[in-house]
Protein backbone atom coordinates (compact mmCIF):
# COMPACT_ATOMS: atom_id res chain seq x y z
CA UNK A 1 0.00 0.00 0.00
CA UNK A 2 1.35 3.84 -1.09
CA UNK A 3 1.91 5.86 1.93
CA UNK A 4 0.38 8.28 -0.02
CA UNK A 5 -3.26 6.72 -0.25
CA UNK A 6 -3.51 6.23 3.53
CA UNK A 7 -5.55 7.86 5.51
CA UNK A 8 -3.95 7.69 9.39
CA UNK A 9 -5.79 8.70 12.29
CA UNK A 10 -3.23 10.56 15.17
CA UNK A 11 -4.68 10.13 18.49
CA UNK A 12 -2.30 12.07 20.64
CA UNK A 13 -3.40 14.69 23.36
CA UNK A 14 0.11 16.77 23.65
CA UNK A 15 -1.07 19.24 20.81
CA UNK A 16 3.16 19.97 20.07
CA UNK A 17 3.72 16.35 19.59
CA UNK A 18 0.88 16.44 17.74
CA UNK A 19 1.70 18.69 14.76
CA UNK A 20 4.84 16.92 14.85
CA UNK A 21 3.82 13.54 14.20
CA UNK A 22 1.56 14.74 11.78
CA UNK A 23 4.17 16.76 10.35
CA UNK A 24 6.17 13.11 9.99
CA UNK A 25 3.52 12.01 8.51
CA UNK A 26 2.94 14.29 5.96
CA UNK A 27 6.83 13.86 4.85
CA UNK A 28 6.66 10.41 4.93
CA UNK A 29 3.46 11.04 1.80
CA UNK A 30 0.76 10.70 3.74
CA UNK A 31 -1.86 13.10 2.69
CA UNK A 32 -4.43 12.33 4.58
CA UNK A 33 -3.88 12.97 8.56
CA UNK A 34 -7.25 12.52 10.62
CA UNK A 35 -6.18 14.42 14.23
CA UNK A 36 -8.13 13.13 17.60
CA UNK A 37 -7.55 14.91 20.93
CA UNK A 38 -8.45 12.02 23.30
CA UNK A 39 -9.42 8.75 23.39
CA UNK A 40 -13.13 9.98 24.00
CA UNK A 41 -13.06 12.11 20.54
CA UNK A 42 -10.68 9.16 18.52
CA UNK A 43 -13.92 6.13 19.52
CA UNK A 44 -16.40 8.64 18.60
CA UNK A 45 -14.52 9.59 15.34
CA UNK A 46 -14.23 5.70 14.83
CA UNK A 47 -17.94 5.27 15.70
CA UNK A 48 -19.21 8.02 12.81
CA UNK A 49 -17.97 5.40 10.40
CA UNK A 50 -17.01 8.72 8.38
CA UNK A 51 -13.62 8.21 7.00
CA UNK A 52 -12.13 4.14 8.00
CA UNK A 53 -8.41 5.09 8.70
CA UNK A 54 -5.79 3.22 7.42
CA UNK A 55 -3.64 3.15 10.72
CA UNK A 56 -4.26 4.17 13.67
CA UNK A 57 -1.35 6.19 15.59
CA UNK A 58 -2.86 6.14 19.26
CA UNK A 59 -1.38 7.34 21.92
CA UNK A 60 -1.00 5.19 25.25
CA UNK A 61 -1.23 7.57 27.98
CA UNK A 62 -4.43 9.91 26.92
CA UNK A 63 -6.43 12.14 29.17
CA UNK A 64 -9.71 10.74 29.33
CA UNK A 65 -9.36 6.56 28.25
CA UNK A 66 -6.47 5.14 27.79
CA UNK A 67 -4.86 4.38 24.66
CA UNK A 68 -4.76 0.29 25.64
CA UNK A 69 -8.77 0.61 25.75
CA UNK A 70 -9.30 2.47 22.17
CA UNK A 71 -7.16 -0.42 21.22
CA UNK A 72 -9.83 -2.78 22.50
CA UNK A 73 -12.18 -0.94 21.42
CA UNK A 74 -10.92 -0.74 17.48
CA UNK A 75 -10.75 -4.93 17.65
CA UNK A 76 -13.94 -5.44 19.42
CA UNK A 77 -15.67 -2.96 16.19
CA UNK A 78 -16.08 -5.70 13.77
CA UNK A 79 -16.41 -3.12 10.85
CA UNK A 80 -12.27 -1.24 11.83
CA UNK A 81 -11.20 -4.74 13.86
CA UNK A 82 -9.00 -5.24 10.74
CA UNK A 83 -6.98 -1.89 10.72
CA UNK A 84 -3.44 -1.71 12.34
CA UNK A 85 -2.47 0.32 14.97
CA UNK A 86 0.94 1.70 16.18
CA UNK A 87 0.94 2.27 20.14
CA UNK A 88 3.19 5.57 20.55
CA UNK A 89 4.40 6.30 23.89
CA UNK A 90 7.00 7.70 26.28
CA UNK A 91 6.35 4.85 28.51
CA UNK A 92 8.98 2.30 27.16
CA UNK A 93 8.78 -0.54 29.82
CA UNK A 94 8.53 -4.08 28.66
CA UNK A 95 5.34 -4.53 30.44
CA UNK A 96 3.87 -1.17 28.35
CA UNK A 97 4.70 -2.98 25.08
CA UNK A 98 3.56 -6.40 26.76
CA UNK A 99 0.17 -4.40 27.39
CA UNK A 100 0.06 -3.07 24.48
CA UNK A 101 0.24 -6.48 22.61
CA UNK A 102 -2.12 -7.37 24.64
CA UNK A 103 -4.77 -5.11 24.01
CA UNK A 104 -4.18 -5.55 20.29
CA UNK A 105 -1.52 -3.23 18.69
CA UNK A 106 0.45 -4.23 15.96
CA UNK A 107 3.40 -2.19 16.50
CA UNK A 108 5.07 -0.19 19.70
CA UNK A 109 7.04 2.96 19.20
CA UNK A 110 8.85 4.87 22.34
CA UNK A 111 9.05 8.46 22.21
CA UNK A 112 11.10 10.13 21.85
CA UNK A 113 12.23 8.92 17.76
CA UNK A 114 13.11 10.24 14.44
CA UNK A 115 11.18 10.37 11.52
CA UNK A 116 13.42 7.56 9.99
CA UNK A 117 12.07 5.16 12.96
CA UNK A 118 9.00 6.25 12.48
CA UNK A 119 8.70 5.48 8.62
CA UNK A 120 10.41 2.19 9.55
CA UNK A 121 7.57 1.30 12.41
CA UNK A 122 4.57 2.16 9.90
CA UNK A 123 6.24 0.62 7.11
CA UNK A 124 6.46 -2.79 9.47
CA UNK A 125 3.16 -2.52 10.99
CA UNK A 126 1.22 -2.25 7.70
CA UNK A 127 3.03 -4.64 5.98
CA UNK A 128 2.13 -7.22 9.13
CA UNK A 129 -1.63 -6.27 9.03
CA UNK A 130 -1.74 -6.41 4.90
CA UNK A 131 -3.92 -9.48 3.95
CA UNK A 132 -1.00 -12.12 2.14
CA UNK A 133 -0.94 -11.35 -1.85
CA UNK A 134 -1.74 -7.79 -1.08
CA UNK A 135 1.38 -6.42 -0.48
Amino acid sequence: MELQQLTVLLVEDSPMFRVMLRDMLQQMGVKNVVEQPNGKAAMEYLKSGELKPDLVCLDLTLPDVSGYDVCEHIRRTPAIAHVPVLMVSARNLPEDKAYAEEAGANGYLGKPFTPEELEKRVRQVLKAAAPRGSA
